[in-house]
């Protein structure tokens, strides 16, 4: 899935993102995203990533595409990841934490499969392991929910590695969650088709933060989705969150608030964590700024 480190990269794209982009990763299937185009709308991945350094994975379990990332291998952690929202037709699975064999070796299967004990060395250089975590006081945060996933098979498709970030679990069981859940009660309700979803991430601008000096660890997660086909007759107080919403929350309690403010009236274990909801537009000017990247993540804005 990646090969040699292209020599092509933009001089000007490195000289405004050195800390967070590198050469351009390309592979034998997934130089781009064109085996998974269904995950983005009108087949579409979002616009403006200009930089180079990340490497598209169409993320691939038991013969089948489930969803689609953009992984940095040298940050050891996605930008983002995009899927169709659907309800899940079980509980969460349990099952082991896997990886994708293709970052480490270009001729592997492209199929995810379980970590061996221990790691192969190549794996650990290319990615992120579950010995990253441990003792580390953040959890394993999914940008694709297993919730959001119907079938058996896609939600343990979400349990590898490179679809996760470090998080902190006042966010992630706290107002992350109470955010995913929101999208999928207004899926269910008012979305008469698919709803495309694209989550991710933001670095600190004040210098990368680590754990285990291996997996870079975002101040911000973000979301936005896009329901081109919904219901005509919307409530009022839901005419604001179609065709498309997005959102910013605080992985970090200790951050500003020019983003996201905190709620001071929260519960002690999840001040500090407060998720912002706001239009698209919002959403995509924050990520401009912070990423030096003028994003675009749904094609025509999700507008028919």
């Amino acid at each position: 899935m990646f090969g040699r480190c292209s020599l092509q990269c933009s001089i000007r794209a490195l000289l405004l993102l050195v800390p967070w982009f590198g050469c351009l990763v390309v592979g034998e299937v997934n130089h781009d995203f064109s085996q998974c185009q269904e995950f983005f709308y009108n087949r579409t991945p979002p616009r403006g990533v200009t930089a180079a350094g990340y490497q598209p994975i169409c993320q691939r379990y038991k013969n089948q595409y489930h969803f689609a990332s953009l992984y940095h291998r040298q940050h050891r952690a996605p930008l983002f990841s995009a899927y169709l929202l659907s309800p899940p037709d079980g509980k969460r699975p349990s099952t082991s934490w896997m990886c994708e064999p293709q970052l480490a070796f270009s001729h592997a299967s492209p199929e995810m499969r379980n970590f061996h004990t221990p790691p192969d060395q190549n794996i650990m250089e290319s990615q992120a392991v579950t010995q990253d975590y441990k003792n580390s006081s953040f959890t394993k945060g999914h940008l694709n929910p297993s919730m959001h996933q119907s079938t058996k098979e896609g939600r343990e498709a979400t349990f590898t590695l490179t679809n996760i970030v470090p998080q902190r679990a006042g966010s992630n069981s706290g107002p992350w969650s109470i955010l995913e859940n929101s999208m999928l009660r207004k899926f269910k309700a008012f979305c008469n088709g698919s709803m495309y979803v694209i989550t991710g991430v933001m670095p600190y601008q004040s210098g990368e933060r680590w754990i285990n000096n291996r997996v870079s660890v975002p101040e911000y997660m973000w979301s936005a989705y896009c329901c081109p086909f919904f219901r005509s007759d919307l409530p009022k107080s839901e005419r604001l969150f179609f065709p498309t919403f997005a959102a910013v929350g605080r992985n970090d309690r200790n951050s500003g608030e020019e983003i996201v403010p905190v709620n001071v009236k929260a519960k002690a274990a999840l001040r500090g964590y407060d998720v912002r909801r706001m239009p698209l537009e919002t959403l995509e000017g924050i990520l401009a700024q912070r990423l030096a990247m003028p994003i675009s993540l749904f094609d025509g804005n999700c507008r028919n």
